[in-house]
């Protein structure tokens, strides 16, 4: 035992010193593939010798698998090892092996070394290999080390004899778009995976392992030398390879360990390791990112030119002869092909025209490795002699009006066009967005937008959003809602309100392309306005008439507002899978229809109601068997702004409940699944306390859950009635099962009516650490002057909404509304509030300062 931790001790040393000297050498030459060549080399010496000084058993093989079996091992990876054994061992060796491999598997850990391995025989690893493409592929990288070479010359053997390359690559383009999947189809995550998202280093990998399957070579000068890729290709590839193994290299050794992704907390360091430095207008970290976005354009355009060129040499089809489509171009099997190789730079706008055909004709699935050179060679012909020519701006609209409009335009985008036919949109290629709830850069965004906008219009997905779609397929000359979707967020980047500036940029493109005024004056109203719906909607007072009518000023017609809903509705999906939910969505719709009634001839007493929802709250009373007459006790309690603020269903809900209570000593506390979605609706009726808000604040933090939407109110005879819709953090959490324990606990807080505890903390998101947002609060007068309302803009954090509330109770403030809009990791909560030191200079600034303490990360 003591030879063995000796070894182990002396093992490790050589371990961290060999590194170290491997980091320092990379580090004085940057050449990385001799830091992975490097690593693997060390580990294998030491890998051969432990396995020499525990004897172990001679028909035994230590095999290298995955990339250390590549002969690449980055700083922070794992050792992948496959111990061989016979398919039929002698008693002896079978009986003394296992305590052996348990203490090869110690030892190795107790030297530092991060092992992943697997015992198999030949037949086991074989057998693998038919079941799981993971350890098919691991395996094609085999690498001897150690032991027994007749048996791994056998496996080798019996390997490549069951390899069949055809099916290797088709599973290999199966993994592969799953993979896309996992990351929604983009390499334009403001956080990728360098080594797996998509332009990420496994891109790469993918394409070498089919060639090595399939006999062609393993580096990329042998695909060159089979005539697959060209010279310059070899050099683009070579450079995009390096590129991402020096990010990676960087990543780990900054890490400390194996980490893939480049999160925040590690961008700044990375840009400083990486010799990037800020501009005036971009952090170091946006340089950074701006670089590894373009060359993963760059991988994902070299990729799938690649995987076509593969698929033509590996699945060669029966091929009869091209189809001529016009002049230029002609269908070869189901992929559009040049007819000409230099048909883009004798008519340069044939480009325009080869995206247009794919939109047009749906059996076309992409394009021949022949057309993708081409437009790549063509680029350059996209000037501005071919942005005014009238011909090529009316083969560019019409882009915009065709059915399959979204992967040709992603397309466009991969290739570099679209940013060249229109610079603006070229200048936000690549770039981040730091803002806490956009998950994408500003190019990827825009087009996730313009996706959602066409999903609305497919019948095949009208139940994902179905009133959108029913508002979609009656709208008149959809291509506009593109149009404004392309330019809504064009102008971000440049300093000064990106509406505005982008207004100007749509204008100018509208008068350019001859669209005619009135379509025109569409798209320069979305553009300006998009961010408007969302903001009334989320901020103010939907139960306020003039709320309504105002924005009804604004928006001016009824195909105005319906564009607007549209655009708003795919603009907040298109930021972040997080960021939209139900109740969002009832907020938008709501405001939709009201609007809509305004446009339409209604009046401000029609608006708000209150007639029309307390009759259909007696319908739903009479029809769940309750006698005429029956609520009239409470409903003589409650005002006009109780029935303008809460929907007949919950007006019926609570009178269900406390109609033969109105007078009620206890708390009455009831709790419901949110019919409008999500979450949870609970009701909460009691004789009013103080503190009741922040109590219940409180009790929801400690819950994990988060108020969405809070409605106050105060009866004639001093009773609170409150209603909330909360989510859960957790989205695992079954809302029903917590309906009896909410019920329960809030009624017994509300009758012990104990001390408020202190706030509540929380962990902070990476994103609100890297990217704080300055706290900001606004209390000013309504009209009347005898309410006032709050806003406060901050980053979310746990129990935010507690320490307000704490606050508020703290100067006895009276809380009457709470609209919560959480966007991202950022919170612009609007509160309706009244108190007698609101009235007071001297006071009101020391509630703004307080709740800025409490706000302040």
């Amino acid at each position: 035992m003591s030879e063995l931790r000796e070894l182990a001790a002396t093992t490790r040393r050589r371990l961290v010193e060999g590194q170290q000297e491997l980091v320092a050498e990379w580090r004085r030459t940057g050449h990385g593939g001799a830091l992975l060549a490097g690593r693997a080399a060390l580990v294998d010496g030491v890998l051969h010798d432990v396995w020499d000084a525990l004897a172990m058993p001679e028909d035994y093989a230590l095999v290298a698998v995955g990339g250390y079996g590549r002969g690449q091992l980055y700083p922070g990876s794992d050792v992948d090892l496959l111990i061989l054994v016979p398919d039929q061992r002698h008693t002896e060796t079978e009986s003394t092996a296992a305590p052996r491999l348990e203490q090869l598997i110690g030892l190795l850990w107790d030297i530092g070394l991060d092992i992943g391995h697997s015992v198999r025989s030949i037949d086991q690893c074989l057998d693998e290999a038919e079941r799981d493409i993971t350890v098919q592929t691991s395996l094609l990288e085999a690498r001897y080390l150690a032991g027994a070479r007749t048996l791994y010359a056998e496996f080798e053997q019996c390997y490549d004899a069951t390899l069949q390359p055809a099916l290797f690559f088709q599973a290999k383009q199966l993994e592969q778009s799953e993979r896309y999947a996992k990351f929604n189809e983009t390499p334009y995550s403001l956080e990728p995976n360098c080594k797996e998202s998509p332009g990420g280093i496994r891109d790469l990998q993918v394409i070498l392992w089919v060639a090595r399957a399939s006999g062609i070579g393993d580096d990329w000068k042998s695909l060159a030398d089979a005539d697959l890729i060209t010279m310059p290709e070899v050099r683009q590839l070579e450079l995009a390879d390096r590129q991402l193994s020096d990010l990676r290299i960087q990543l780990h050794l900054l890490a400390g360990r194996r980490e893939d992704r480049l999160l925040f907390d590690h961008q700044e360091k990375l840009a400083a390791a990486m010799g990037m430095a800020a501009t005036a207008a971009k952090r170091a970290s946006e340089v950074l990112m701006q670089h590894y976005f373009r060359n993963a354009k760059l991988v994902t355009q070299l990729n799938t030119l690649l995987m076509q060129v593969l698929t033509d040499r590996l699945m060669p089809p029966r091929q009869g002869p091209p189809i001529v489509i016009n002049e230029h171009f002609q269908l070869v099997r189901d992929l559009l092909d040049v007819r000409e190789e230099d048909v883009f730079q004798r008519n340069p706008r044939a480009i325009l025209e080869c995206f247009l055909l794919q939109m047009q004709r749906s059996e076309l699935k992409g394009m021949t490795p022949r057309t993708m050179r081409a437009l790549w060679r063509a680029q350059g012909s996209i000037d501005a002699a071919f942005r005014r020519d009238p011909q090529n701006r009316d083969l560019f609209l019409k882009l915009f009006q065709q059915k399959h409009l979204i992967h040709p335009l992603r397309r466009l985008n991969q290739f570099d066009i679209l940013g060249r036919y229109l610079p603006a949109f070229g200048k936000i290629v690549g770039q981040m967005q730091h803002d806490l709830f956009h998950v994408y850069t500003v190019d990827q965004h825009i087009l996730q937008v313009m996706r959602n906008l066409r999903r609305f219009a497919m019948p095949e997905l009208a139940h994902e959003y179905p009133f959108c779609s029913r508002l979609m397929v009656g709208f008149d000359k959809r291509w506009l809602l593109y149009i404004a979707a392309l330019f809504h967020d064009i102008a971000k980047g440049r300093g000064g309100d990106h509406s505005q500036l982008g207004k100007k940029d749509a204008a100018r493109f509208c008068k350019d392309h001859g669209i005619v005024d009135a379509d025109a004056d569409l798209v320069v109203f979305l553009v300006e306005q998009h961010l408007s719906m969302s903001q009334v909607a989320q901020k103010q007072d939907l139960a306020d008439p003039e709320v309504v009518l105002a924005f009804a000023t604004r928006v001016g017609d009824l195909r105005r507002l319906t564009a607007l809903y549209l655009l708003t509705v795919a603009d907040i999906r298109g930021t972040s899978p997080k960021v939209w939910n139900s109740w969002k969505g009832k907020l938008l719709e709501d405001l939709f229809r009201m609007t809509a009634n305004v446009l339409k001839g209604s009046s401000v007493l029609q608006l708000s109601g209150v007639a029309e929802r307390q009759e259909e709250a007696l319908r739903v009373l009479r029809y769940h068997g309750l006698r005429p007459d029956i609520e009239d006790q409470l409903w003589q309690q409650l005002d006009t702004g109780y029935f303008m603020r809460h929907a007949a269903d919950e007006i019926a809900w609570h009178a269900r409940i406390l109609y033969h209570c109105p007078s009620t000593e206890k708390p009455v506390v009831r709790a419901r699944l949110n019919p409008m979605g999500d979450g949870l609706q609970v009701m909460v009726y009691v004789r009013d306390q103080e503190l009741l808000f922040a109590r219940l604040c409180g009790f929801f933090a400690r819950l994990g859950y988060s108020i969405v939407d809070a409605k106050i109110h105060t009866t004639r005879h001093g009773y609170a009635l409150d209603s909330f819709v909360v989510f859960a953090f957790d989205a695992s959490q079954a809302y029903r099962d917590m309906i009896g324990l909410i019920e329960h606990d809030i009624t017994e807080l509300l009758v012990a009516q104990p001390q408020l505890p202190a706030a509540l903390g929380g962990r902070l998101s990476r994103l609100v650490r890297h990217f704080p947002v300055a706290p900001e609060v606004e209390i000013r007068a309504d009209e009347r002057g005898s309410q006032y309302l709050m806003s406060i803009t901050a980053a979310d954090r746990p129990g935010l909404l507690y320490a307000i509330a704490r606050v508020l109770g703290q100067h006895r403030i009276t809380l009457h509304t709470a609209k919560i809009a959480t966007l991202g990791e950022r919170v612009e909560d609007v509160f309706l509030i009244s108190g007698k030191e609101l009235a007071q200079t001297a006071t009101l600034v020391r509630l703004e300062q307080d709740l800025l303490a409490v706000l302040q990360i």
